[in-house]
């Protein structure tokens, strides 16, 4: 028996699990320069202020990234970390646009990452959900929509992420419609540095069947009651949200207030890399700080089974590892 649930990952970035470790043996493989003078330098700048300063560094170093290889070589060591964290079901977001503008094309992302995924450790179901910038054009973001279509790559949804203030989910809408008519599962960040009104935003304009973050909507009770009454699944991030300083201390985080009001919360890594754990580390710390008892760890669990873009003959599997872990 273990201490955290069988899990299932719907918001993480690959690119957020890319370790210091990898990044310096990328570095030296591809002949990238770096601006660290060693693991210790680059592990001392993971301290952030806000969402821009980690995503300023979090950019940086992608350009270690130059080959499928080196896609394969980080999704591959993100599953194998997965793994150990009991993860059965993961669907993983990845940034074609960030690679874009250094000159790596989308069909190379997608290689390595899909190539990985397809090669997933044994129990282990995947999905890709490749994610646009909301701080780059909306213009962009449907040329890069045509391309991930071309590429002929099985995609299961797209996202929305990156800088939220000031990039709000309205400007995405035509390229949303788009996914929508090609069969695309829809998710977009909403309401973690940005306002409760993005969230109505991507709702409504946008059509999305999940929300990333979302701890703001706790600011709306309309929004609350509308996410209730729907069952919309918000995918939280607590040891993100602590290091970003958009909740103070994960003993202060909204969760309880959340799973309270009925929501459907579930627990996940965003980018674990730099935020100091994996899924079963958030579930650890999370239930220590909040003093969450195993039922209600089970109901996060469950929140995530329920959450997943699966078939119900996988669902039903998910729901059975939840279940056998619980009462373990």
């Amino acid at each position: 028996m273990t201490d955290t649930p069988p899990a299932v990952e719907l918001h993480v970035h690959v690119e957020g699990t890319l370790e210091p470790e990898l990044i310096m043996e990328l570095a030296e493989r591809n002949r990238v320069p770096l601006p660290y003078a060693d693991l210790d330098d680059l592990r001392a700048r993971y301290a952030f202020d806000d969402l821009q300063h980690f995503l300023d560094l979090y950019y940086a170093n992608m350009a270690v990234l130059r080959e499928p290889a080196d896609f394969a070589a980080m999704t591959t060591a993100y599953l194998t970390r997965a793994a150990a964290a009991g993860v059965r079901h993961v669907e993983l977001f990845v940034d074609p646009q960030a690679h874009l503008a250094r000159g790596v094309p989308v069909e190379a992302v997608l290689e390595g990452v899909a190539g990985a995924l397809a090669a997933a450790p044994e129990g282990m179901t995947t999905g890709l959900i490749p994610c646009f910038l909301r701080d780059r054009p909306a213009a962009e973001a449907g040329t890069v929509l045509e391309a991930l279509l071309a590429s002929g790559t099985p995609l299961l949804g797209i996202g929305l992420d990156s800088a939220e203030l000031g990039h709000p989910p309205s400007l995405f809408a035509d390229v949303y419609a788009r996914a929508r008519a090609e069969g695309l599962r829809l998710v977009a960040h909403a309401g973690e540095e940005g306002p409760a009104a993005y969230v109505w935003e991507a709702l409504d304009l946008l059509g999305v069947e999940r929300v990333d973050h979302g701890i703001r909507s706790l600011e709306d009770p309309a929004l609350v009651a509308r996410l209730v009454e729907e069952a919309v699944p918000l995918t939280v991030c607590p040891l993100s949200n602590v290091r970003l300083r958009c909740v103070d201390t994960l003993a202060a985080h909204p969760l309880p207030a959340m799973l309270d009001a009925g929501l459907a919360a579930s627990i996940h890594s965003d980018d674990p890399a730099y935020f100091g754990g994996y899924v079963d580390d958030n579930h650890r710390a999370v239930a220590a700080a909040l003093g969450l008892d195993r039922s209600q760890v089970r109901t996060l669990a469950d929140n995530a089974v329920e959450a997943a873009f699966v078939d119900d003959t996988r669902r039903a599997e998910l729901r059975a590892e939840v279940a056998a872990w619980a009462q373990a």
